[in-house]
């Protein structure tokens, strides 16, 4: 199934029912959910200062960088460079590597923090970029139009998921067009970077320094990871050989432990 812009409305407004539903809980209480702090390791710096845009490979760590829009691939063990370049985007807020191209999450606008390009715009899109370029590709319009932050690309099932924060939504999307394919609602502060596991979905809540796992079919909330206060603040985020990785991008609710341009990781027990 697919949405057109009239029916990714309509979807969302049964989505939202589904969750004021859920809200108001079974009769009998529900089990808890399982909830503890993360433990987390400071890593290494990014080539650039603000990355917001984390995806994982086999091959190297790919960062976007929100404020000089750059793509940089680097050593997962060390953070050395393999790859750079410079790329159009707009407020670099996701990025996912799948199909043989980089797909960058643009959020729309770049609210002063470096001087207007001819592409900037105040709307959310995706940009398709060449893979060892970086060369624009194609420009994909979406569903909606205010604001998109993580995407990540799911080889299993050859499409995009990308989170719609002002709509409290994460959304499943046919990479050739951007239709919208599923969509499950979430609750938190800022929904973020995510990436998929096996059928879950991990997500930043980056204004509630959550990190939270999702089943994707249902939305069902299944773990929560709380980031203490003296550690980075999480931004983009993507998963590697059984440990979540996270960026910090020093721009947004910065706290105690805020360490611009770090990436660090979580391990997973």
């Amino acid at each position: 199934m697919t949405f057109s812009r009239r029916a990714f409305i309509e979807a969302m407004a049964l989505t939202a029912g589904r969750a004021a539903a859920q809200e108001e809980g079974p009769r009998q209480p529900a089990a808890p959910v399982p909830t503890g702090t993360a433990k987390v390791t400071k890593l290494f710096r990014s080539p650039d200062l603000h990355p917001n845009a984390l995806e994982a490979t086999g091959d190297g760590l790919w960062i976007g960088d929100q404020v000089s829009e750059s793509v940089n691939k680097v050593d997962w063990k060390t953070g050395k460079g393999l790859l750079s370049f410079p790329t159009e985007a707009h407020n670099t807020s996701g990025i996912a590597v799948g199909a043989g191209y980089v797909w960058i999450g643009c959020n729309g606008g770049v609210s002063n923090r470096r001087p207007a390009r001819p592409n900037d715009r105040p709307i959310a899109e995706v940009l398709q970029a060449d893979l060892k370029t970086g060369k624009t590709v194609k420009w994909h319009t979406l569903a909606w139009t205010s604001g998109i932050h993580g995407i990540t690309y799911v080889e299993q099932t050859r499409t995009l998921w990308a989170a719609a924060p002002s709509l409290n939504v994460v959304v499943e999307m046919d990479p050739k067009d951007m239709r919208v394919v599923h969509m499950i609602g979430v609750k938190g502060d800022r929904a973020h970077g995510l990436d998929w596991q096996d059928g879950k979905l991990w997500i930043v809540m980056a204004g509630d320094r959550l990190v939270q796992k999702l089943d994707a079919k249902t939305g069902k909330l299944l773990q929560v990871l709380k980031i203490a206060p003296q550690d980075p603040d999480p931004h983009g985020l993507c998963l590697h050989e059984g440990s979540l990785y996270y960026c910090d991008a020093g721009l947004t609710a910065t706290s105690a432990g805020s360490a611009a341009g770090y990436v660090c990781r979580i391990e997973l027990v």
